[in-house]
């Protein structure tokens, strides 16, 4: 069987996997507060032309005080931490319906106390005005303590739905963000397969600029497992490191998460971040063009994904015979006897299975 269902079955880039092998008896601190994970820091910094205060030198290694990047084990994780950390107990945080901490996170954070204030969107994209409608109906509402105040707005980039923001549509959002002083928060689980997509017109320094906080991640993109948080917003670092410890995301051995990341941006010019990211753009472009062909055929493009994931309607007696071979993520049943799913391509993908797929869509 060849597997397009998400973006994570396979293991890491054979770099780390080396990178981990030829390190693996050496001693360190634990924690974060190895030499691997403190160049992996700067190096983050170095790619999102951030640098560290006076403070933060001064206590880089001060358990009172949080640096600007965290290395943590997964994206539901981070969500979670970095959710709890910022809102008061009668807050809750903006997202869209299709977002992945509503839709696909158990109710992680409900669970925490906090309620997903979701907001309806046909492409799974947040608009700058949807925010701000719904910041001022709270601010306006006669029984404002009532009810749960909206305190920071989260969305992902690339969407659930493969879907891009645009510079303008972000610095658009931020804007509202920082006009009613709340924080953005941008979930970047897919976020070199986002800025590698051809239509975008994002860089990650200007995602660090517009976003408070964010994570770049690891797990879908070529780690073992990992998400770096990076927080640009200083009033929102202190601490950090007790909360991620309070809720059980302080990895001992965290050496081995500063060791991938290290091995994914120590390029500066190239990273090795950027180009595995690059393969999957290229190979979901091929398998983009192909079902753009097919309609006439029982499949169907949904819609224009730009990124790694890609959406097609399917007639389910071709996707019997597709199945013989091929695994994809079901994601809904459709008219006609048809069903929707996704076709996830991903920094390990090989080209003959993309090329199979292909021939056979065809």
């Amino acid at each position: 069987m060849i597997y397009f269902s998400n973006d994570y079955q396979e293991g890491c880039a054979p770099q780390i996997l080396e990178r981990l092998a030829a390190t693996n008896l050496k001693q360190t601190d634990g924690y974060g507060l190895d030499p691997y994970c403190d160049n992996a820091r700067q190096l983050i910094l170095n790619a999102c032309h951030l640098s560290r205060t006076d403070t933060d030198n001064r206590h880089w290694r001060d358990r009172e005080t949080a640096g600007i990047v965290h290395f943590l084990v997964g994206g539901t994780q981070v969500n979670s931490i970095v959710i709890n950390s910022i809102l008061r107990p009668h807050q809750g945080v903006i997202c869209s319906d299709t977002g992945h901490i509503y839709v696909h996170e158990t109710g992680a954070i409900e669970h925490s106390g906090h309620r997903v204030v979701y907001l309806p969107s046909a492409d799974g994209k947040l608009t700058a005005a949807q925010i701000q409608d719904t910041l001022l109906a709270h601010l306006y509402d006669p029984n404002i303590e009532h009810t749960v105040q909206p305190a920071m707005v989260y969305l992902s980039f690339p969407t659930e739905n493969g879907l891009l923001y645009s510079k303008n549509e972000l610095q658009a959002i931020s804007t509202v963000c920082h006009q009613y002083h709340i924080p953005l928060y941008i979930d970047g689980a897919r976020l070199g397969y986002g800025l590698m997509s051809p239509c975008s017109d994002l860089t990650l320094p200007e995602i660090a600029a517009l976003a408070d906080i964010f994570y770049i991640g690891g797990t879908k993109q070529g780690a073992l497992f990992g998400e770096a948080l990076v927080i640009s917003n200083p009033d929102l670092r202190k601490d950090f490191r007790y909360l991620i410890k309070q809720s059980g995301g302080l990895l001992a051995k965290g050496r081995l998460l500063g060791l991938q990341f290290s091995t994914l941006f120590e390029d500066l010019d190239k990273p090795l971040y950027m180009e595995l990211s690059r393969h999957a753009i290229t190979q979901a472009m091929r398998i983009n063009q192909t079902l753009k062909t097919t309609s006439h055929k029982g499949i169907k493009l949904a819609w224009d994904s730009p990124t790694n994931q890609q959406f097609a309607i399917i007639h389910d007696d071709i996707l019997h015979s597709l199945k013989q071979q091929f695994v994809f993520s079901t994601i809904s049943k459709q008219p006609q006897d048809s069903t929707l799913v996704r076709i996830c391509t991903s920094w390990g993908t090989k080209e003959d299975d993309v090329s199979r797929l292909i021939d056979k869509l065809s």
